[in-house]
């Protein structure tokens, strides 16, 4: 009688490492990454000729400022976040110089001269929550988006989201969105 020997069966694994190395190249080209989410905000033009910083005159200026204790303060009066729109709209659309044929605020001596004039400064401590911070930063865009609906409405017949290219810049030159964000450093 003849022994049969049995051999143990071996997987050649010489090609594993190539599959492997495929399907690895293969995922990595057909996955998407998905693209951060921010604030949208454009930058001011950089400064090429002449003296950069203007002097805003104080009644051109809106100060708001977010404190270590999650309190907003505008003009040192504190406020609730409902009203922070309100007092947005009102300060840009003020028409102060009664310069302005599309303004309809109170032409208060205490407010901005002209939608074009008008700055509005957020400042914040460090401490300042997140959520606070963008949560004043969406209630000051709520304002100059029903200033810049209105005035496309008036002009227009349309509302922005409807307009050309060239009409929609029309309505951000007559509101311009002018805000300074500065985080104000704790002294000890």
């Amino acid at each position: 009688m003849k022994s049969f020997r049995r051999h143990s069966a071996t997987v050649n694994a010489g090609s594993m490492a190539d599959i492997a190395f495929l399907l690895l190249i293969f995922f990595l080209v057909t996955t998407t990454i998905s693209a951060d989410k921010g604030i949208l905000r454009k930058l001011p033009p950089i400064c090429e000729t002449g003296p950069c910083a203007e002097n805003i005159p104080e009644r051109n200026l809106l100060r708001i400022a977010l404190n270590e204790n999650q309190e907003i303060m505008i003009e040192d009066n504190i406020v609730k976040i409902e009203e922070i729109e309100n007092i947005v709209r009102a300060f840009a659309d003020n028409n102060g110089t009664a310069k302005c044929d599309y303004c309809e605020g109170e032409q208060s001596t205490e407010s901005s001269d002209h939608p074009k004039e008008a700055v509005i400064s957020l400042s914040h401590a460090a401490l300042t929550k997140y959520e606070l911070f963008i949560k004043v930063q969406d209630e000051i865009t709520k304002a100059y988006y029903d200033l810049r609906n209105r005035y496309a409405m008036q002009k227009f017949k349309k509302s922005p989201d409807k307009l050309t290219k060239d009409e929609l810049e029309v309505v951000k030159k007559a509101y311009p969105f002018v805000v300074s964000e500065v985080m104000v450093k704790r002294s000890n």
